[in-house]
């Protein structure tokens, strides 16, 4: 049996614990979160007697197997290298930390505990994308010329949107857009294309001057609301990246991408994938359908529904006693940071921002 140990309870009720629900062989014995309401209301659904409101004192009362971590980016560091001191494998959430000098730290750390460890980048177990992975391997899209990425939405439009203390909206605690939804993007792309030479970007605050919804106090914003970024591939190929939250409208993630053969196109709100080849008046749906959809008990959407797979992959790897088949790890964990902070620096210096990713290793 392995014993699993949550830290954070809001993914580990819409992912995690609907996930686990569905693999042999693995066993949620604890949950923590800083609020032992949140830990309760989490856990009771599922069984899970033992709730904490302190993640240290769960790990050392219930020395889990596995630790899945689910917190803001500022607790992620000293959370996994507790973990891994008491001897778990260690599942840690996006983005991998407030910078590559700490991901530098867990890298090494898990290595030197001898653990398995991963970055819960999820869309790689989803079958659309691992489609498209295919698609560019094989040839059939031929030579990857650009790649255009949106993901715009309004969620953070309205001043009044987010609550004072919100952590997404705290550069110090490692909120903003380019971590949460950016860091995904990259390793994507990272996954498809391989390590990227360059980048040029910005990290922005649109609408810093904020207003709680419910107290009316007024507060101030800092971390990023609207991120671009572009990113040469070491093929010559340009990767480009739109995200904002901050738009009157929804208009979800759409993802396009242009060969010399053919181009290819994903819509989130779909999820229906189209292939239009050259000299084609119209394209074909090469739809990949995700089995897991139609499990009991799982979350609508992509990125509940392919949790079930990083876990499965993670549980089996224990189980079983071998290295990780798929995933990111946290050397890409590590990597995608190294990225992250170069458009971050990018947004000062206004140029692009070369990389040697290859060597962090």
């Amino acid at each position: 049996m392995i014993k699993v140990g949550i830290i954070g309870a809001s993914f580990a009720r819409d992912a995690y614990l609907p996930a686990l629900a569905h693999i042999d062989g693995a066993q949620v014995v604890a949950l923590a979160s800083g609020r032992l309401e949140s830990a309760r209301r989490a856990a009771e659904p599922h069984g899970i007697e033992n709730v904490h409101d302190d993640w240290a004192a769960m790990l050392d009362a219930h020395r889990p197997d596995l630790v899945c971590i689910a917190t803001p980016t500022v607790l992620h560091k000293p959370m996994v290298l507790a973990a891994l001191e008491r001897g778990a494998h260690v599942l840690c959430e996006k983005p991998t930390a407030m910078n590559a000098a700490e991901a530098r730290e867990m890298l090494d750390a898990a290595r030197a505990a001898g653990r398995l460890h991963m970055i819960d980048h999820e869309l790689r177990f989803n079958p659309n994308r691992a489609r498209i992975a295919e698609a560019i391997g094989d040839g059939t899209l031929g030579e990857i010329r650009h790649i255009n990425i949106t993901n715009i939405g309004a969620s953070w439009n309205d001043p009044a949107s987010r609550p004072k203390g919100d952590w997404w909206s705290d550069a110090a605690q490692g909120g903003g857009r380019l971590g949460a939804n950016g860091s995904h993007q990259v390793d994507m792309l990272r996954w498809w294309l391989g390590e990227p030479a360059s980048v040029i970007g910005q990290a922005l605050t649109m609408v810093p001057d904020r207003v709680d919804p419910k107290t009316g106090e007024a507060w101030t914003a800092t971390s990023d609301d609207l991120s671009h970024f572009t990113l040469q591939m070491p093929s010559g190929a340009l990767a480009q990246v739109f995200m904002s939250g901050v738009a009157a409208t929804n208009e979800g993630n759409h993802m396009r991408i242009f060969g010399s053969k053919a181009t290819l196109t994903l819509n989130n709100n779909d999820e229906r994938m189209w292939l239009q080849k050259a000299g084609e008046t119209s394209a074909t749906e090469i739809t990949a359908p995700d089995p897991n959809a139609a499990l009991p008990g799982l979350n609508k959407g992509i990125w509940n529904v392919s949790v079930l797979g990083v876990l499965r992959e993670f549980c089996a790897a224990i189980a079983e006693g071998r290295e990780l088949r798929a995933g990111a790890t946290f050397v890409d964990g590590l990597r995608n940071q190294m990225v992250l902070d170069a458009i971050v620096a990018s947004t000062a210096s206004r140029r692009w921002e070369d990389l040697d990713l290859a060597g962090a290793a």
